[in-house]
């Protein structure tokens, strides 16, 4: 038996091919849920009746205007539910709720035979509402100790005297904003009853078997009566992990009271305003360092905007502080975490999960204390970077830490970066309103689910008399290529050319209990489940091979179609001979396969353990320039190295990398969410609720030269094929967008200004920062050199006073304070 690491002679994995359904999605004949649509007769169409207040009680629900309306067919509210009423697998997502509790909440549903008949049926429903207080922004929730679900702390050693001895100390307070999904394909299922009862939903969903799950659940229906199939995505993001379930349960509802089938289809806007968006964040910190600019101890709050309810804000929160610590090492440490609770949207999974969040923390405490202890960034970075030994805060070692370094170093090389930041110096010598900026960030992410229990697959595989082959797996299909690389693991596995391969939909009546494809694992569970399945078929069939080739079974060998012996290659057998002999021999052709990720194990109460099977590592380096007029950039150039192991697919790896860093630069440069916070009657709306106001990456964005370069001998033991998760690691490159408009800006300054950078680093933001840059006079720099003074933010811990006061002390020492707050609210001396 191979180890699950070891590939065979002429693998398919490793080869650059398109993906799988890259000639449908040229031709448009690639199908998606919605185009199921028109497949149908009869089908009724759902439109929800949303909420305008950002918090309500529902006091009356009036149907009958509705059904006077033509072509409307029925209204769903609470009253129609079998089962149980909510949407949520933690019990606080009622799908037709009594209390709104946010601006655009649906209350009930209406069915029409057309879409339209829908519409107008939702604006004749008469809703009374008795208005409540909201909270909407995190300011206001923390002020209000608005919090819900667990209050998790990390630490390692003793923080608090690691900071009071600390030679260099600093302060500060940082907020970052979430992110919308902006998925092609908005959120839609189409739900039927067949002639037994069995309900089939076909759903735009990451997690098939939690969308058949809550379905049952409000169906009052046991799981072996709904079938959920995903044929594919146009996108996800984490956007439909969590937030499909309660959209197709309101189809199925439907469906099962009408005996028609229903169709669910949201617009954009009603996307945007109904379902979640990353977490925004907010942190307030102390870190120390020694003289050489090394990481002493690191205190801090982290609060995430969870909305209104809790979705998957605890396991996002768990992510984010444990990656808190980027790739660095820091010796004592102690994160606090908590959720706030607000009337906006329940904020859910994207692609990071946490992460980028917590990274985002330490990043910009780096590139704002860096010109504080005179000490250049990226050489501050360098000094910290996790070296071979040395564990995490919450106590796992970092294997491979070496290749930090490595990775760190050829992205120098390639960029050729040395040279650059003398001609970067040189330009902005010469140029008195233009300036540009360059930098270099690092990434080390943690590849598992924080639960460990989700670290598992299955497969199913058939290999048919004619020798082809049918891969059925748990994963979802969201434009990642996740079934290209099945069908590649399965084809190397059993020796086959690709074309002999082909995947069928995922279903949840093919493979059970299922996992979301997400926390970028897709590849690393059902691959293994793949391969294990088509390892038992393999050796069944080197059985029956051997007899026939007169060699042992362990010496047979599967490779390009034909199977041969070691030592034996003047006689040969075709796949489909052997099959077929496997057939009349009365083997079975079909095996399930199943996958857990071995060697990881996770403390939830204490946060420690090894959550991770292994950390994919990356560095970028990227180039701006910068209007001194308006604070508009242009992003000039970007280099990449990044770790995915084994490639299982090289070109599907490529695409995955640059659009993680683009979709990466968009949440850190242009994309910004913004909510009516004012005390008007539209209090709580979402303001950016479509293209036209909601700023997204487009090829104007992207860099004007983009290098991308697969780290190479770099394979992973333990997992299929020697390959590494690429899914979600690669946005997290583009910090290095965000520390270069922070050198940018800084550069309209005198040397060593300490730069404090808004999320998202809009041009506004930008501009305001360079503005502030360019107030700060030379003379008043602070007292040691190391940077300007600003007022003291303090820290929401158990223990202020000490922290105040220790606080003074580092002041009474000469240390700079540095304050995360916006720049025209920054105290200045």
């Amino acid at each position: 038996m191979r180890s699950l690491a070891d590939r065979p002679v002429n693998p398919r994995v490793g080869e650059t091919v398109s993906h799988e359904s890259a000639a449908l999605h040229v031709r448009g004949t690639a199908l998606y849920t919605d185009d199921l649509v028109f497949r149908g007769a009869r089908v009724l169409h759902l439109w929800p009746v949303q909420a305008p207040h950002a918090h309500a009680r529902v006091t009356a629900v009036r149907t009958a205007p509705a059904l006077t309306v033509p072509g409307v067919v029925r209204v769903l509210t609470a009253d129609d539910v079998p089962g149980t009423n909510d949407a949520g697998t933690k019990h606080d997502e009622p799908l037709f709720p009594d209390e709104v509790m946010y601006y655009g909440h649906a209350v009930c549903w209406v069915l029409g035979e057309t879409l339209e008949a829908a519409r107008l049926g939702a604006e004749a429903v008469e809703v009374e509402y008795e208005p409540l207080p909201s909270l909407l922004t995190l300011t206001e929730a923390i002020a209000a100790e608005s919090f819900q679900g667990n209050q998790p702390t990390v630490a390692r050693g003793d923080a608090a005297a690691a900071l009071a001895s600390a030679p260099h100390r600093f302060t500060g307070e940082f907020e970052m904003g979430g992110q919308e999904h902006f998925y092609l394909e908005t959120h839609a299922s189409l739900a039927h009853v067949d002639e037994s009862g069995q309900v089939f939903v076909q759903s735009s969903t990451q997690h098939p078997s939690e969308t058949q799950e809550i379905v049952a659940h409000v169906l009052g229906l046991d799981a072996h009566d709904v079938t959920v199939q995903c044929l594919r995505m146009g996108g996800g993001f984490g956007g439909k992990e969590m937030q499909p379930h309660g959209l197709a349960a309101a189809a199925a509802l439907g469906a099962v009271l009408t005996g028609r089938p229903v169709r669910m289809r949201l617009n954009r806007t009603q996307d945007m305003t109904m379902t979640g968006k990353r977490h925004p964040f907010h942190a307030t910190w102390e870190v120390g360092f020694d003289d050489d600019g090394h990481l002493l101890g690191l205190r801090a709050t982290i609060t995430s905007d969870g909305g209104w309810s809790l979705d998957l804000s605890e396991p996002v929160l768990a992510r984010a502080l444990c990656h808190i610590d980027n790739a660095y090492f820091i010796p004592d440490v102690e994160v606090h975490g908590r959720i706030a609770k607000t009337h906006k949207t329940s904020q859910t999974a994207f692609r990071g999960f946490g992460g980028p969040q917590g990274m985002l923390v330490i990043e910009d405490i780096l590139g704002r204390c860096a010109p504080a202890l005179g000490i250049d960034p990226a050489e501050l970075r360098r000094r910290n970077l996790y070296r071979p030994g040395q564990a995490t805060h919450y106590g796992q070692p970092v294997r491979h830490a070496e290749r930090l370094a490595d990775v760190w170093d050829q992205v120098v090389a390639r960029s050729d970066l040395d040279a650059r930041r003398e001609q970067v110096a040189a330009f902005n010598a010469s140029h008195e309103h233009l300036k540009r900026g360059i930098a270099i960030t690092p990434v080390k992410f943690g590849i598992s689910f924080n639960f460990t229990a989700f670290n598992q697959a299955g497969a199913l595989v058939h290999v048919y008399k004619d020798g082809s082959v049918l891969i059925n797996h748990g994963g979802t299909e969201m434009g990642q290529g996740l079934h290209t690389k099945m069908r590649q693991v399965a084809a190397t596995a059993l020796g086959l050319p690709l074309g002999r391969v082909r995947l069928a939909p995922t279903r949840t009546d093919k493979v059970p209990n299922t996992s979301a494809t997400a926390a970028s694992s897709g590849a690393d569970l059902n691959g293994g489940a793949v391969k294990d399945a088509c390892d038992q078929i393999r050796e069944r069939l080197a059985d029956v091979a051997a007899r026939k080739l007169n060699v042992h079974p362990d010496d047979v060998r599967f490779v390009d179609g034909r199977v041969t012996g070691i030592g034996f290659h003047d006689q040969d057998l075709s796949f489909e001979e052997v099959v077929s002999a496997a057939y009349s021999q009365r083997v079975p052709l079909f095996a399930a396969g199943y996958y857990r990720t071995e060697g990881i194990h996770w403390d939830a109460s204490r946060m420690q353990g090894e959550p991770f099977k292994y950390f994919s590592f990356g560095a970028a380096v990227s180039e701006v320039e910068v209007d001194g007029f308006t604070g508009a950039y242009r992003f000039l150039r970007t280099d990449i190295v990044h770790d995915v192991g084994d490639s299982l697919s090289p070109l599907i790896d490529l695409g995955q990398i640059e659009g993680g860093f683009v979709q990466g630069a968009g949440w850190l440069t242009l994309e910004e969410l913004r909510w009516d916070t004012s005390d008007g009657e539209h209090r709580g709306r979402l303001a950016t609720q479509a293209a036209s106001t909601y700023k997204l990456p487009s090829f104007s964005e992207m860099p004007e030269e983009l290098n991308v370069h697969l780290y190479e001998r770099a394979t992973e033991s333990g997992v299929v094929y020697g390959s590494k998760a690429v899914g979600e690691p690669p946005l997290m490159l583009a910090f290095s967008v965000r520390e270069a408009l922070r050198a940018a800006a800084a550069a309209f300054g005198p040397e060593g200004t300490v730069v404090e950078l808004a999320s998202p680093a809009t041009p506004e933001a930008v501009f305001w920062a360079l503005d502030a840059a360019r107030s700060v006079a030379p003379e008043a720099r602070s007292r040691t050199g190391a940077g300007a003074s600003g007022s003291d933010a303090g820290l929401p811990s158990a223990d202020d006073g000490e922290a105040g006061a220790a606080a003074s002390a580092a002041a009474a020492r000469g240390t700079a304070h540095v304050d995360g707050r916006r720049p025209e609210r920054v105290a200045r001396t």
